[in-house]
């Protein structure tokens, strides 16, 4: 349903920010689950995750496996870490996307001064800290989210330094607004990621389906090889009723035909052209096999706007014979 990622400066309250949040949105919406994912879910320390760049290479690692196998369209995900690489929230932001769901940053605006006395505290209260050699460095290296950029956005900001924070915080409601708000044609104020080719996960179509297809596209195969091999003379290849017929032309054909729309503009003549084979040379076993392998491999894969892979055959021969047309008339 959301990813949320909350981004802050070590120890500027983001797990503060993080609970309020993860209890404030069962009371809008209680059907959504919520969980929070941070350090401490893997019972990694402050410092052991941020002693060096490797070790901190690691941990984002974790973090972004865990979050890639948690977001769904059924709960919230809240990941309560320093998220304070721009490109590491970007790639965050790309598996909400994957996702289809909603994507928001919540900042926790805090002074440096206000850091370091929260993390002094939580020493002297016995509590984890940060090295100061590690706080200071991750002080440096923090990269502020810019709402102009679509990975920081929409961006809502906490200022624990100076506001008391709590679930009737305005920020904290707006959040959970945004994340707990219904969807409908008219909504303008919530987006919802759309996957793209980029980040699209392939998914391996049902056997039955594969067998179907591997099967119904031999069929095809064996049909051209055996027109080809008879060495009649004919301009087309049934397959069945209701099914398309793959076309032959030779270069003869193709000149009759320029002739023909010789008063139409080119492009509608290539319209007209590109949907027969320009079968002037023997397309051989080897390639028809190659072009079958690829089809396969393409259809094997869940389109991102078009149908998923058909399970009959009829509709398997439909599909490679257009591509056939598609691939070998444009060689």
């Amino acid at each position: 349903m959301a990813l949320v990622v909350i981004c802050g400066q070590p120890c500027s309250g983001k797990s503060t920010a993080a609970a309020l949040l993860a209890e404030a949105i069962p009371a809008a919406d209680p059907k959504p689950t919520v969980r929070i994912i941070d350090e401490s879910s893997f019972h990694l320390g402050r410092n052991q995750s941020y002693a060096d760049m490797v070790a901190e290479k690691n941990l984002r690692g974790v973090l972004r496996s865990e979050v890639d196998r948690s977001v769904s369209k059924d709960n919230i995900i809240i990941v309560d870490s320093l998220n304070s690489i721009k490109g590491y929230r970007y790639e965050l932001w790309c598996l909400a996307r994957a996702a289809g769901i909603r994507y928001c940053v919540l900042f926790c605006d805090t002074e440096e001064s206000y850091c370091r006395e929260w993390n002094n505290k939580r020493g002297e209260m016995g509590e984890s800290t940060y090295d100061t050699k590690i706080f200071e460095d991750l002080v440096r290296r923090f990269e502020r989210p810019d709402r102009r950029n679509r990975w920081d956005s929409p961006l809502f900001e906490l200022f624990p330094s100076r506001d008391e924070i709590n679930q009737s915080s305005p920020v904290i409601a707006e959040a959970v607004s945004y994340l707990t708000k219904k969807v409908d044609t008219k909504t303008r104020d919530v987006r919802i990621l759309q996957p793209t080719i980029a980040t699209q996960n392939a998914r391996t179509a049902e056997a039955n389906s594969l067998y179907e297809m591997d099967r119904a596209t031999q069929e095809v195969i064996n049909a051209i090889v055996e027109a080809q091999s008879s060495g009649l003379a004919m301009n087309k290849i049934s397959l069945g009723q209701h099914l398309p017929t793959i076309s032959f032309f030779t270069a003869k054909k193709k000149r009759q035909l320029q002739h023909s729309y010789r008063l139409l503009k080119q492009e509608i003549f290539n319209l007209i052209y590109v949907i027969h084979i320009n079968i002037q040379r023997s397309v051989g076993l080897p390639e028809l096999r190659s072009l079958r392998r690829t089809f396969i491999k393409l259809a094997g894969q869940t389109s991102l706007s078009g149908p998923p892979p058909p399970t009959d055959a009829d509709s398997s021969k439909r599909m490679f014979v257009d591509y056939l047309n598609r691939e070998i008339g444009a060689a």
